[in-house]
C-alpha cells in the first residue's frame, strides 16, 4: 500500500486529490500551513479515515517539514501547496515568493540532503506560458509568465527540473488549465459567482468579460495527476487540459442558466463589469496531446455537467462558507485590502 504526502491538502485541488487517493487505496498524509484558503470543511468527509492523517506545517519551516517527511517515508509527494490567486500576487507578491518558490526549494533540499527515496510530483499551471492568442501552448514552449503568481510558479518549475538534472531527484512537473469544482475558495471566478447568486449579489466580471480560459473539472485533473504519478516519465512535463475554452462572460451566462433551474434569482443578481486587473492575459490554452497519447488519459466531465455539479455542491454545502472570513468572500475579485 503506497504512502502519499500531499502538501496543501486543505485547499481546493489538494482536498479533491486526497479524496481520490483514498478511494484508490493509498495512505495519505496531508501537510498544510492553514492559510485563508484552507478549509477543514474540505476534508470533513474523510477526516476520520484510517488511512488519512493531517499535520500542520509551513513549507518554509524546513526543520519541521524534514521531521514529517523522514518519519512518514512517503512513496510519493504531491506538491499542491501554493499561493494561487493572481490578484493577490499583484497586491502583494512576497507571500508567493516564499510559498511557491522557497517552499518548493525546501522540499527538494530535504529529498536531496537526506537521500529520501520518493517521487515528487510538482503541480503547476498553464499561466507560466503566458498569453496565447491563437493555438495552444505545448510542453516544449518557452515560459512567458505575466503576473507575479505565474512567475513564482515558473521559477518553482525550473527549480524542480534543475534538481532532476543536477541531483537526479525523481520528479515530474504538470501544468494544468483552469480548474473548477467543489471546495474552491470564492476568491476565484466560478465559486465567487455561485456565492453571489446564492446571496443576491451582483456578479463582477473583469473588463468586458472577453478573457478566455481553458476549463477543466477538478476530478479530471486529479485523475490525471495520479496517472502521471504512476506512469509518467521522470523529468518530463505534462500539460493537463480539457481542450475547451470559454470566455468569462459566457461562463456567467451558462452558470445563470443552471442557477435559474434550481432557485429564484434575487433582484441584485446582475452582471457588473469592473475595472480590469493590471496585465490581464487575454487567453490561456494548452496542448494536452502528450498525456492523452502517452498515458491514455482523457477528461470525462464536460463543462456544463461539471458546472451543474459545482453549483449543486455549493447549494447543498453552504456550511462551507462558514469557515471562511467574510471579508475574503465579499470583497471585489482579488483585492487583499
Amino acid at each position: 500500500m503506497e504512502k502519499i504526502l500531499v502538501t496543501g491538502g486543505l485547499g481546493f485541488i489538494g482536498s479533491n486529490l486526497i479524496k481520490l487517493l483514498l478511494k484508490k487505496k493509498y495512505t495519505v498524509l496531508n501537510v498544510d500551513k492553514i492559510t485563508y484558503a484552507s478549509n477543514f470543511y474540505n476534508v470533513s468527509e474523510f477526516k476520520d479515515h484510517k488511512r488519512y492523517k493531517f499535520h500542520k506545517c509551513d513549507l518554509n519551516n524546513e526543520k519541521k517539514l524534514k521531521r514529517i517527511i523522514t518519519a512518514f517515508k512517503p512513496d510519493g509527494i504531491f506538491n499542491v501547496a501554493a499561493e494561487t490567486h493572481v490578484d493577490r500576487s499583484i497586491d502583494g507578491p512576497k507571500n508567493f515568493i516564499y510559498s511557491n518558490i522557497i517552499g518548493t526549494f525546501n522540499i527538494l533540499e530535504i529529498i536531496r540532503k537526506n537521500k529520501i527515496k520518493t517521487k515528487l510530483l510538482h503541480i503547476s499551471t498553464d499561466e507560466v506560458y503566458g498569453d496565447i492568442i491563437k493555438g495552444r501552448s505545448k510542453e516544449t514552449d518557452s515560459y512567458k509568465p505575466s503576473s507575479p503568481y505565474a512567475a513564482s510558479k515558473a521559477s518553482s518549475d525550473h527549480l524542480v527540473t534543475s534538481y532532476v538534472r543536477t541531483y537526479k531527484i525523481p520528479a515530474i512537473v504538470t501544468n494544468c488549465s483552469n480548474n473548477f469544482g467543489p471546495k474552491q475558495h470564492p476568491e476565484k471566478l466560478i465559486p465567487k459567482l455561485v456565492y453571489n447568486i446564492l446571496n443576491n449579489k451582483s456578479l463582477p466580471i473583469y473588463g468586458k468579460g472577453k478573457n478566455s480560459r481553458e476549463w477543466i473539472y477538478v476530478e479530471d485533473h486529479c485523475e490525471a495527476l495520479i496517472k502521471v504519478f504512476k506512469n509518467g516519465k521522470l523529468g518530463e512535463f505534462y500539460n493537463i487540459g480539457s481542450n475547451y475554452n470559454l470566455d468569462n462572460l459566457s461562463v456567467v451566462k451558462k452558470l445563470l442558466s443552471i442557477a435559474m433551474k434550481k432557485i429564484k434569482l434575487g433582484k441584485n443578481v446582475k452582471i457588473k463589469f469592473v475595472k480590469d486587473r493590471p496585465g490581464h492575459d487575454m487567453r490561456y490554452a494548452i496542448d494536452s496531446k502528450k498525456i492523452k497519447k502517452e498515458l491514455r488519459w482523457m477528461p470525462k466531465i464536460n463543462f456544463m455537467n461539471g458546472l451543474k455539479k459545482t453549483f449543486d455542491w455549493y447549494y447543498a454545502n453552504q456550511k462551507y462558507y462558514s469557515n471562511l472570513s467574510k471579508k475574503d468572500i465579499s470583497k471585489r475579485l482579488g483585492s487583499s485590502k
